[in-house]
């Protein structure tokens, strides 16, 4: 007879807050914790092989594909950023508005990986050229065809 794993809590850092999470499976994808246990909807599923950059979070400041990202890698030692982390007070941090304001998101589903790179880059490259902006966000797929405008809003959010 197999036993059944136990539940057990893991601690995450989200958003600067330690936060438990109920899991018997240690390994379980990251981006499931943060949308079905914390109920933070910012990363999205998309191709589930991190390929596409809708789960896109920042840990420790760096970019990672959360789809792809077992939580037992990032419990307690990391500090994990989602979209709704980039805010203060819950106002849109600069980068956000920037791209609130060049109106970059048309179906939308892409733009937490969109503003997730690109709050990386701008983490190490304050002021990056159209080049460098396009390089940094090379892997993150969009459908619509709105590129020309998330170009821009990172543009802006360098000059705000």
């Amino acid at each position: 007879m197999m036993e059944e794993a136990m539940p057990r809590a893991l601690t995450l850092q989200v958003n600067g807050r330690a936060t438990k999470v109920e899991t018997d499976d240690p390994d379980m994808p990251l981006l499931y914790a943060l949308r079905d246990g914390l109920g933070l909807h910012g990363p999205k599923f998309g191709c589930g092989l991190g390929q596409c950059g809708a789960c896109t979070v920042l840990i420790d400041g760096e970019a990672v594909r959360s789809c792809v990202t077992p939580l037992s890698a990032v419990a307690a030692k990391a500090k994990i950023t989602t979209l709704e982390g980039l805010s203060k007070d819950g106002k849109p941090s600069a980068l956000q508005q920037a791209f609130i304001d060049e109106q970059a998101a048309q179906c939308g589903y892409c733009i937490n990986g969109m503003i997730m790179q690109s709050a990386a880059l701008l983490r190490t490259n304050k002021k990056p050229d159209e080049a460098a902006i396009r390089q940094a966000l090379a892997n993150n797929l969009c459908r619509c065809g709105t590129h020309v405008r998330i170009v821009r809003a990172v543009q802006r959010a360098t000059s705000a």
